[in-house]
């Protein structure tokens, strides 16, 4: 199966100011995941698509898999929905099967890109689309204080707990008629989750999140994990 992914950036960061550029261990931020979508064994083509020339120009000269979309006026802007900037690409671009990720995710390996793709490319008939999730095993509870997965009066073992999954944003596995059934929308009307480890997973959204991300790729933490 062929896939396209599409790594959509804006110029701007909000919370963290230069975000997809800044150095990390070494190299831009966005270099790393685009790393990952380059080797990946069936990713052959990245759609980018940004309104930064800086980035586009960046993004060409370190990937020869990558396509530039330049960001039309009228999906611009802090709020603009990404199902809105996945449409636009989606129509101006010939793919069946896409895969929408982050530059915020520099901890993603080859390895769960092309697990995913398999997963989805063996899909039972009644899933049309994969999207990735964290698990959770510990007591939540809603603003007003009220339990969400437990009964305060019966404390079992957190491990015990029935789990939750956490959408993390890391990955979203869809076809062009999925899509389109969904309303324009990523997940799809009977989507599969894919489990991936929390700390693949962490997803950079402040500066906290870029110390941490940054610390566990220097430590190595995710080969340690694997031995």
């Amino acid at each position: 199966m062929k896939v396209i992914a599409l790594l959509p950036m804006k110029g701007n960061s909000e919370r963290v100011p230069g975000k997809n550029i800044r150095d990390f261990n070494g190299k831009p931020l966005f270099f790393h995941v685009l790393g990952t979508l380059t080797a990946s064994n069936y990713i052959d083509q990245i759609i980018i698509n940004t309104d930064s020339d800086q980035f586009a120009e960046m993004a060409l000269a370190h990937s020869s898999k990558v396509k530039i979309h330049k960001r039309p006026q009228e999906i611009c802007g802090d709020f603009v929905s990404m199902n809105d900037v996945i449409n636009y690409d989606i129509d101006n671009s010939d793919g069946m099967h896409y895969l929408q990720t982050h530059s915020t995710n520099p901890l993603l390996r080859v390895s769960t890109i092309d697990n995913a793709i398999e997963a989805y490319e063996n899909l039972p008939s009644h899933f049309d689309s994969l999207f990735s999730v964290t698990r959770h095993q510990t007591r939540l509870f809603w603003e007003d204080g009220s339990p969400i997965n437990h009964n305060p009066q019966e404390l079992i073992r957190t491990q015990d707990l029935p789990p939750v999954f956490e959408e993390n944003s890391n990955f979203f596995i869809f076809s062009r008629e999925s899509f389109k059934k969904a309303g324009n929308k990523r997940i799809g009307l009977h989507p599969k989750m894919f489990e991936v480890n929390k700390i693949e997973a962490v997803d950079i959204d402040d500066e906290n999140d870029f110390l941490i991300a940054e610390a566990l790729q220097k430590l190595n933490i995710l080969q340690s994990i694997d031995k």
